[in-house]
């Protein structure tokens, strides 16, 4: 008797689970991409952070794989790319352009969204220490989901205590993909005193046509994709010259979802000989909804790797796990100029 009370337990958990991605699938409150070290992924806060780095090239990747443990894994994977592009005079200001591809899958109804974006921004130089970076961004992005893992009430068999997938779910989707433009406009104001001393401040603003985002052809008010906002603050500071800590915020509104984390790290310099560069970063990091992560990175050159764990402390992670881990790489590539025909990079 309790094996069957605890099957029925189990399949009624699975269902809940099953049946509250679906419903979010179908109103799109699913999350957008986001990342715990979201400075290493700048695409997905804001297009104003386009060409702001310390290089003329640069190529960034981001994995995230979280909640293993449980029916509802999510993965996140991301790549992007973004130059700088100067005029013949660059004394005034410089433009930049980028293009970025994401995915996202999340559940047993294997719930997926990629988009493809370019990204564009103009820095205007309002003197050596002082730059207001404006970026814009247009994309395509395609959601779907896959039923063939789905388990639905009317499978299980009350008289057997079976699931039976031949009974049929009763549930019609008029289409099981989507696609729809992705926007976003952002604002990036940098303060900097050196390459180790400086300030992001910035805005951006995502989904602002609030697209068409569900899976019937209804016109039922609440199935456009609601607007993200996020504000973020990264500021580092050279404490001595082998010695460097940074601290970042970042603040996300949709509808009534909404997060906030804040944390930071030191970064050490091993050595600071041309050529064989070595950083090593330490840190730790909390997110609203209880939950934080510590944070390594290391730097060889303009090669960086850094990884975290989140952890969060709730009741369902100490019974089933939900800690997983996020990665990022990102290269950058710096020209030799001329002498004579450019500047020393603007952007520390």
């Amino acid at each position: 008797m309790f094996k069957e009370q605890n099957r029925i337990s189990l399949v009624l958990t699975r269902l809940t689970l099953v049946l509250g991605i679906i419903f979010f699938a179908q109103f799109t409150n699913a999350q957008d991409f986001h990342y715990s070290q979201f400075y290493n992924a700048p695409y997905t806060i804001s297009p104003g952070l386009t060409g702001i780095f310390n290089g003329d090239e640069r190529l960034t990747g981001s994995i995230r794989d979280q909640w293993r443990a449980v029916p509802v894994p999510w993965f996140n994977f991301g790549v992007g790319y973004d130059r700088k592009i100067y005029p013949r005079k660059a004394e005034k200001g410089f433009f930049a352009a980028g293009i970025s591809f994401n995915y996202d899958t999340q559940g047993d109804s294997k719930l997926q969204l990629a988009n493809l974006n370019l990204t564009g921004s103009y820095t205007r130089i309002l003197n050596h220490r002082n730059l207001i970076t404006i970026g814009g961004l247009l994309g395509v992005a395609n959601r779907g989901f896959n039923q063939d893992n789905l388990t639905w009430d009317r499978f299980w068999d009350a008289s057997t205590f079976t699931v039976n997938p031949g009974a049929g779910s009763g549930e019609t989707f008029l289409f099981e993909r989507f696609t729809f433009l992705e926007s976003s406009l952002g604002l990036n104001y940098r303060w900097q005193k050196s390459s180790r001393t400086n300030l992001d401040l910035g805005v951006g603003g995502w989904h602002l046509t609030t697209p068409r985002a569900r899976f019937n052809s209804g016109t039922t008010d609440g199935q456009s994709l609601p607007v993200r906002l996020s504000a973020y603050g990264i500021y580092s500071r050279e404490l001595t010259d082998k010695l460097d800590l940074q601290l970042d915020a970042l603040y996300q509104r949709q509808l009534t979802y909404d997060e906030l984390l804040f944390g930071g790290y030191v970064n050490l310099h091993l050595n600071q000989e041309r050529g064989k560069n070595l950083q090593v970063r330490l840190g730790v990091g909390y997110r609203t909804r209880r939950a934080i992560y510590p944070k390594i990175g290391i730097e060889i050159n303009n090669l960086m790797i850094a990884g975290s764990w989140d952890i969060y402390l709730t009741d369902l992670t100490a019974e089933h796990g939900g800690a997983g881990p996020e990665l990022h790489l990102r290269y950058l590539i710096k020209h030799v100029k001329p002498l004579g025909k450019f500047k020393t990079c603007p952007i520390f």
